[in-house]
């Protein structure tokens, strides 16, 4: 399967303690380029996001956007430090007993004393935090990966239309090449002819030239090295697969060949047909461009 690399996904978790919102999207680049955007609270699982997104994405500028919602934030656990209240009253006492008082002390006194009771925020269990999380990138990847391979087909179907006329023109190049050397033989008898009138014309001396200029304006292995591009780019397509660099550089060989094509060209034609090649091919390599 062809993939573009544009693409965007989204996925949203809730659950009675917290809500995650994912979000990717991504447009064109050489190599694969991951920018994630979250809060400092799960800064800790970078790394793993990284590695964990490898499986969808091969190439492509990548942004990654977390949200991140912790109702539990506010609940607090209240500890009861049993020891050290111990030793507050045995001193109370001591103090009562030396200077013959009596200790009337009440608990919630004793329980505003520095650390006897302490308020504790709940602790995050990592693990349960990690599954939410990679719940959340999952059905965001795979909702991504799916526009990226809907993207993909259009593509794919485009590059093969365009492909397939460009073979038709390299084609009518094959077809007409041979009857470019037939009507430059014809012209050479006729210009040699109307210069020396009556007088014997040296065939030996016309197939030469004929030939000399069949040479010039043959484009023969470069039309077949061009077909064999374009068969290969469509097999390509057809495979489906990481694509992208691999048609890039076939693309480059296709447009050198038309470029050769065109400086042989010896007639209006044969040019107009090469720049139209020309032309399909750089957008053939726009499109290529946007595959992963």
């Amino acid at each position: 399967m062809i993939k573009s690399m544009t693409g965007f996904g989204r996925s949203e978790i809730s659950t009675g303690e917290r809500r995650i919102v994912v979000e990717i999207k991504s447009v064109n680049h050489r190599f694969c380029d991951v920018n994630i955007k979250m809060p400092k609270k799960l800064s800790f699982f970078e790394t793993a996001i990284r590695t964990y997104l490898k499986k969808y994405i091969e190439r492509g500028k990548v942004d990654v956007f977390i949200t991140y919602e912790d109702y539990t934030e506010n609940k607090v656990s209240v500890k009861y430090n049993k020891e050290l209240a111990a030793e507050y009253m045995k001193y109370f006492d001591e103090m009562a007993h030396d200077f013959e008082l009596e200790n009337v002390l009440h608990p919630s006194v004793l329980g505003g004393f520095p650390d006897v009771l302490t308020l504790e925020e709940q602790t995050v269990d990592e693990e349960e935090l990690w599954n939410l999380l990679r719940q959340a990138i999952d059905e965001a990847a795979e909702k991504f990966v799916r526009s990226r391979m809907d993207e993909g087909e259009n593509l794919k179907n485009n590059l093969t239309e365009k492909l397939r006329h460009m073979i038709t023109i390299v084609d009518y190049i094959e077809e007409i090449a041979p009857q470019l050397v037939t009507e430059y033989r014809q012209k050479l008898l006729d210009k040699v002819a109307e210069l020396l009138g009556n007088t014997a014309i040296d065939e030996n001396r016309i197939a030469t030239e004929v030939v000399i200029y069949a040479d010039k304006i043959c484009v023969d292995e470069e039309t077949v090295r061009l077909k064999s591009h374009i068969e290969s780019t469509l097999k390509i397509l057809e495979d489906g697969g990481s694509v992208g660099r691999k048609l890039d550089f076939i693309a480059q060989e296709m447009n050198r060949e038309a470029n050769t094509i065109l400086s042989k060209a010896n007639s209006l034609d044969v040019s107009n047909r090469a720049i139209e090649l020309k032309t399909d091919i750089e957008k053939v390599r726009e499109q290529i461009q946007n595959l992963e």
